[in-house]
């Protein structure tokens, strides 16, 4: 089938930002998703809020001095200040939308402090609900919008390209498992991020980096791919995914311990407030000691939690601990790719035709190390500037053909999978750890050479190895210290292998 206006593969918040942009240009958007919106994608997981300069002290020049401090030398400094000067903007318009934000007594937006950033600056919805009531929103719209057709039982198999190699749509499976080529003069990737190679994840397991590793199939450049961030407080409560307990906890100023009530990171109040990468390898380092991690709020919050944080008070009561009266077991989990598809502010990638936002998407803003509730506002923000230029590119869709289609991995390779990956690509690496993981990787594409799955752990595995150096969330011990000059990796696939 032809389409007449982009086709955005991917329903969260990024994806629906741009479809929301390009239908306000007047395009006609199809939205691709594999699940009823709301159902599995990470924009709905998300507990902090959304990061801008929103308090009258702050400005979006500190937003992005804050934003490239924590990226440890990677972040693009133009990029990161595209995105903190959208900031008031972005949220106003989601509160324009309805995304029913905190306020205060003065009818402003209520601002908790998350690790690195120097001020109050996340916009939160009921303590630690926002990123749900924050997409409910822009659902509603989305669905409300005439001219936005969404599938909701649509997967992403292929792209599809013309001898130059612009892509010029994709080949989707529906529900009934039928393939349908569609047709489109712009193709907008919002496929999230690749949390379910990991053992533990705070994302939906389905997102496995599939979107990454077509993209790459497909020739698009991969940026970065190493730089997995690893939320430090998942809950451990032996659940797939891990329930997340909110950075803004220590935030209102619970703190890290171990299991004989010792700080984790020291006893200044500031210490639970580093980068996520440095809090993620103390809570590691305790765990692999044997010594527990716990979060304990039991003095910071106490018998408001259930108000303040309901989200992770339910999943605690429900694994029958009280954080009002005990400190929570904590893990680390992989949370959020810093790495992904080559892309500017506006989502372009360097494949015509082809856009990229969100998590599938490297922009230059979180560079080894996202700071905390920046993701929600790359996604809205940078999407609606995606949507906007897509719907500007050419009017009419061209014909192309799928160079490779991808195949899922059966469960049993899906679990050696993730072991694999946790246990040698998470917040410590090494040499010996990386080449045994990537040996593995080798063994299971032998037998399943098309699942993207593969390509999208091997892309991470081997950009890791390359990298001999420390930096952000990305820690060799066998190369602890960072190189004197930060560079980027940039990875291309040769013949299904990584080629920097």
């Amino acid at each position: 089938m032809r389409r007449e206006g982009p086709l955005v593969i991917g329903g969260g918040l990024a994806g629906l930002s741009a479809a929301l942009a390009a239908a306000g240009e007047g395009a006609r958007v199809l939205v691709a998703t594999p699940q009823p919106l709301l159902n599995a994608c990470a924009s709905a997981w998300a507990q902090g809020g959304i990061a801008a300069a929103l308090d009258a002290g702050d400005s979006a020049a500190d937003h992005a001095r804050d934003t490239t401090a924590a990226g440890a030398g990677l972040v693009e400094a133009d990029r990161a200040l595209d995105l903190t000067r959208a900031g008031r903007e972005t949220v106003d318009w989601l509160a324009g939308l309805g995304a029913p934000f905190d306020r205060d007594a003065d009818g402003g937006y209520a601002l908790s402090r998350e690790a690195a950033h120097g001020r109050a600056r996340v916009a939160r919805v009921g303590g630690d609900g926002a990123g749900r009531a924050i997409l409910s929103a822009v659902v509603a719209a989305a669905r409300a919008e005439p001219r936005i057709e969404v599938w909701e039982d649509a997967r992403l198999r292929g792209l599809l390209q013309d001898a130059q190699g612009r892509v010029t749509g994709a080949v989707l499976e529906r529900g009934d498992g039928r393939q349908v080529e569609v047709a489109a003069p712009t193709v907008i990737l919002a496929t999230g991020g690749i949390g379910g190679l990991y053992a533990v994840t705070t994302n939906p397991p389905a997102l496995k980096g599939e979107g990454l590793a077509i993209a790459a199939w497909a020739g698009a450049e991969i940026l970065d791919p190493e730089f997995v961030q690893f939320h430090p407080t998942a809950l451990d409560l032996g659940l797939d995914p891990a329930p997340l307990a909110t950075e803004a906890l220590r935030g209102e100023g619970a703190r890290l311990v171990d299991g004989r009530g010792d700080f984790l990171l020291g006893r200044e109040a500031e210490a639970d407030l580093a980068p996520r990468d440095v809090v993620a390898r103390a809570v590691h380092q305790a765990r692999m000691q044997g010594r527990g991690a716990f979060l304990d709020a039991t003095g910071a919050v106490g018998a408001a939690f259930p108000e303040h944080f309901p989200a992770v008070f339910a999943a605690c009561m429900g694994a029958g601990i009280d954080p009002r009266l005990s400190p929570m077991p904590v893990a680390e989990a992989a949370h959020y790719h810093m790495g992904g598809i080559a892309a500017d502010a506006d989502g372009r990638t360097g494949l015509d035709g082809l856009y990229a936002v969100g998590e599938c998407a490297a922009t230059g803003v979180h560079g080894a190390n996202r700071l905390a509730s920046n993701s929600l506002l790359e996604a809205a923000a940078f999407g609606r500037r995606a949507g906007r230029a897509a719907a500007g590119q050419g009017a009419r869709a061209g014909d192309g053909s799928a160079r490779r289609l991808a195949s899922d991995l059966p469960g049993p390779e899906t679990a050696q999978l993730r072991a694999a990956m946790t246990a040698h690509a998470g917040p410590v690496r090494d040499e010996t750890g990386l080449r045994a993981l990537i040996a593995s990787l080798d063994a299971l594409e032998a037998r399943h050479p098309d699942a993207a799955a593969l390509t999208a752990a091997r892309l991470v595995a081997q950009a890791a190895l390359a990298r001999r150096e420390s930096r952000g969330g990305h820690w060799r011990a066998d190369w602890p210290l960072p190189l004197a000059e930060a560079r980027h990796s940039r990875v291309r696939l040769t013949s299904g292998r990584a080629a920097a």
